[in-house]
């Protein structure tokens, strides 16, 4: 029970993984070599056994901040106490792919500040999320740890005596004195690996991060009201892009829960085709053309790998393999008592009837403000809108992924209209062959039947699924992706009607947006949740759109989103869920809700103009 709050993280990276930093100075969280590979510290998911990297002070009244150095990722830890003050200055080294093999190398630089600080070190692995044992082997430049499977190396300036699990060392640091430790993985456990590994550690890193990060951030179009928070969100939506594929991962954790305690804990460190084209448009939007070309390559690809039936699954780990089985780390205690600690998800065998207009509304982008699509591209688009033709009356689990059986989701409906709407737009703006006479004519009567059996007139609003009179909050995507006007009456109610409290049958709470009301609308999985972040950020973005012809609406929107700034944590990030107190919940920090910020900044911005 020692893990510190989900909120007093903060999150460094080399576009391969990365790993979680405490505001104690403990690194609590780390896959090698990549975001989906198995841990070597993952104390946050288990105190005792999940391994850690702390360099902390001895001094437990010393108050401890957090911040990064302006426009990059490189994080400063800070502790300042009566007798002195020093920082952990915490980055990985961006590889640039000239010197070969990539070694992960994780960079921490304690530097003194004021009087003299003494300071604590644990290196404590647990590979393969605690699985394996390991053992340690110390030496003039440091230590290795090395199991059966993965090695790694530390290089430090400081002597280091062993311990249970690893090593630890204590030592002095006065003002304007600088040590700097280095983690990174050996491919074999061998003096040569060491001396080589000891070679690189001695390079001048810390320059070429800096400059890597700002050079890359400047590339931001995006100059607005809200700079610094969209600027953050691009730093975090990099930083969770796996160079060598283009993907981007949901969230580089695995099985923070979205209740204290519960067991709706699951592994995000995977690609969901569901958010290609809401981070299309976010990259897009804000100048990031080469990342979106980039995830749009491994969107591409995922094409060309169709099912046999001609459909995608709703998940692919990050270099395109399909198979991600859903396995329960027994050993493992969980965050703060939370179980089960999954790897692997469950859900990539589910049938997610919105991911087709999710993705032909990122190719529609793409092509209109990208590259255009090739003809061998739109071949296999062809092939899953006909699948969609087909199947679009299917039940299906839906965005949330419930475990409760398959509905007639509202929202997976609407994305089958959009998939069919895009390809229609799409092949008559660049003359592909289709035939889209049969496809609007299947696209007319979705719309038809959701305005039909998807709306509740007794409540005055869209519903989650057919013949249900649960709100949803996916509802409020409608006018985002024109399936319906802004200033729709029908689209009007049902924001009225989510923006009411729980209690009187809404889903916004103290300016916070639940997903949907559990009570109302059973999901499968037992307890509770804490409102999505995300579904806050779409209300300003439906608020805001009704907004152009309503100053009140307009002015609902900025207070929203400036309160949901305030649920940032100390680094302005968001995990996926806020709690009822303001605690964060669910894997951390987490991508989508970083895209929704970025588009909700972006459209209010717009809206207000340059004199409001």
């Amino acid at each position: 029970m020692g893990c510190l709050p989900i909120e007093d993280y903060g999150i460094i990276g080399d576009l391969h993984t990365a790993a979680l930093v405490g505001k104690n100075g403990s690194i609590d969280w780390l896959c090698l070599p990549h975001f989906d590979s198995p841990s070597v510290f993952s104390g946050i998911l288990d105190h005792d056994k999940g391994g850690r990297f702390q360099i902390t002070v001895e001094n437990v009244k010393a108050k401890a901040t957090q911040y990064y150095l302006p426009e990059t990722n490189v994080l400063v830890t800070r502790f300042l106490g009566v007798e002195g003050a020093a920082e952990v200055m915490d980055y990985m080294v961006i590889e640039d792919g000239a010197r070969g093999e990539v070694h992960h190398e994780l960079v921490r630089q304690v530097r003194g500040l004021r009087g003299r600080m003494r300071m604590r070190l644990e290196c404590l692995p647990a590979f393969n999320h605690a699985r394996e044992e390991h053992e340690t082997s110390l030496n003039e430049r440091g230590a290795v740890f090395h199991s059966s499977s993965f090695c790694l190396g530390l290089v430090s300036p400081v002597a280091l005596e062993p311990c249970e699990g690893g090593v630890r060392a204590e030592f002095t640091v006065g003002e304007g004195e600088t040590l700097k430790f280095v983690l990174g993985q050996l491919t074999e456990n061998t003096v040569e690996q060491m001396e080589e590994f000891c070679g690189l550690a001695s390079q001048e890193h810390l320059s070429h991060t800096v400059e890597y990060w700002r050079r890359w951030v400047a590339g931001c179009t995006y100059n607005g009201r809200w700079r610094e928070a969209v600027h953050r969100s691009a730093l975090v939506l990099k930083l969770l892009t796996f160079a060598p594929t283009g993907a981007i991962v949901a969230a580089p954790t695995s099985s923070l829960p979205e209740e204290i305690g519960g067991v709706g804990n699951w592994d995000y460190r995977f690609t969901w085709i569901r958010d290609a084209s809401f981070t299309l448009y976010a990259l897009l939007r804000i100048g990031f053309t080469e990342e979106a070309a980039h995830f749009m390559q491994w969107i591409e690809a995922r094409c060309h790998e169709l099912q046999p039936d001609n459909t995608l699954l709703p998940i692919y780990s990050i270099d395109g393999k399909p198979n991600l089985e859903e396995q329960i780390l027994e050993q493992m205690e969980g965050y703060r008592g939370s179980r089960p600690v999954r790897i692997g998800n469950r859900a990539h065998t589910q049938v997610q009837l919105d991911i087709y207009g999710e993705l032909m509304d990122a190719v529609y982008l793409f092509n209109k403000y990208g590259t255009p699509v090739s003809y061998d591209m739109w071949t296999q688009l062809t092939r899953l809108l006909e699948w969609v033709c087909r199947n679009w009356k299917l039940t299906d689990e839906g965005i949330w992924e419930v475990r409760g059986g398959p509905r007639h989701f509202v929202y997976s409906r609407m994305m089958c209209w959009v998939a069919l709407d895009r390809g229609i737009r799409l092949a008559e703006k660049r003359s592909f062959p289709a035939d889209t006479a049969r496809w609007r004519a299947i696209r007319d009567e979705i719309y038809r039947e959701i305005m039909s059996k998807g709306w509740n007139a007794e409540r005055r609003s869209f519903t989650q699924s057919y013949g249900s009179d649960a709100l949803d909050a996916s509802a409020l995507v409608m006018p985002l992706v024109f399936f319906l006007s802004p200033t729709d009456p029908r689209m009007i109610s049902t924001l009225d009607a989510i923006m009411q409290s729980p209690s009187k049958g809404g889903l916004l709470s103290n300016s916070l947006v639940y997903r949907y009301n559990q009570r109302d609308t059973p999901d499968g999985i037992p307890g509770g949740e804490g409102a999505f972040s995300m579904c806050t950020f779409w209300l300003v973005e439906a608020l805001t759109r009704a907004g152009k012809t309503d100053r009140a609406r307009l002015d609902q929107a900025r207070f929203l989103f400036e309160q949901m700034l305030g649920y940032a944590n100390h680094l302005g990030l968001y995990s996926e869920e806020i709690g009822p107190t303001g605690e964060h919940l669910g894997n951390f920090p987490q991508a989508f809700t970083h895209i929704a910020l970025i588009s909700a900044a972006f459209n209010l911005d717009r809206t207000l103009g340059a004199g409001a």
